[in-house]
């Protein structure tokens, strides 16, 4: 059972500081459409990279299935090409495929694009998915 002393430190609890990109989004989404061409986006602010805390099996296991041990949520959507999310909405991914250039968090079916600072931090995969829109 997550516990509120793990959301509130994954919120809340230090963390690595990690810039992320610091261009304009624009600049940001062309970039992104080079490296990932044709694939949806959604541009992040306020965002957190996740790693989580699992053991050397289940590391074996997400690679098996080409994940990585890694998630994100983000406190504000900017803009998603596919408009699945509303700007000023949250947002958590699903297990990272990879992450690249220190900006581009990518995930089966979307690449999100960490727009400006944020953190990165550890925690379980229970805290880290125990955030649902519902």
């Amino acid at each position: 059972m997550v516990t509120l002393d793990e959301i509130s430190q994954l919120f809340y609890g230090a963390g690595e500081e990690t810039p992320g990109w610091h261009g304009t989004q624009d600049d940001l989404i062309f970039f992104a459409e080079t490296v990932f061409p044709g694939k949806a986006f959604c541009v992040v602010r306020q965002w957190i990279l996740i790693d989580l805390i699992v053991t050397s099996d289940e590391v074996e296991k997400l690679k098996g299935l080409g994940l990585l041990p890694a998630t994100l949520y983000a406190h504000e959507v900017v803009q998603d090409s596919k408009g699945r999310f509303q700007p000023s909405m949250w947002v958590r991914s699903n297990f990272g495929v990879s992450f690249l250039y220190g900006c581009l968090f990518e995930t089966k079916n979307t690449v999100y694009l960490l727009w400006g600072p944020g953190q990165r931090k550890e925690a379980t995969v229970g805290a880290a998915f125990s955030m649902s829109v519902g």
